[in-house]
């Protein structure tokens, strides 16, 4: 609950050093409250640092087309929804407001994560 974000304009550098101080590969980026997308640190590597670009704003590298949780789905439902889409991370969201943040690593502390993470991880059939 409660992640730290950012918003469309913040700088690509900002991003970073939230995931470095909340040691997260990932922040949710919205808008009013409302999710947007998600910026990954694999974002920032490959479409800003390889391109010698830190100082452009976050809405030019987001990974968009968010796909959600509702706070009532069970953890079996989230899975099944992260392995479907091939996503590590998943907003929770509310009214359309974020509200949490779930992780693979939090589907691992589940009594059985291995099949979980074993669909999640699994390569695309077209790779």
């Amino acid at each position: 609950s409660n992640p730290r974000t950012v918003a469309p304009g913040d700088s690509i550098q900002n991003a970073a050093r939230i995931m470095r101080d909340e040691d997260t590969g990932a922040v949710p980026v919205v808008d009013n409250g409302r999710p947007v997308g998600i910026v990954t640190d694999r974002d920032i590597v490959v479409r800003a640092v390889a391109e010698g670009e830190l100082n452009r704003p976050v809405r030019d590298i987001v990974s968009g087309d968010v796909v959600s949780a509702r706070p009532d789905m069970s953890t079996k439902e989230a899975a099944e929804l992260m392995s479907e889409h091939q996503v590590r991370r998943l907003p929770v969201v509310e009214d359309n407001r974020l509200v949490g943040i779930v992780s693979l690593g939090d589907l691992a502390e589940e009594k059985d994560p291995r099949s979980a993470l074993a669909d999640i991880s699994r390569a695309p059939a077209n790779a």
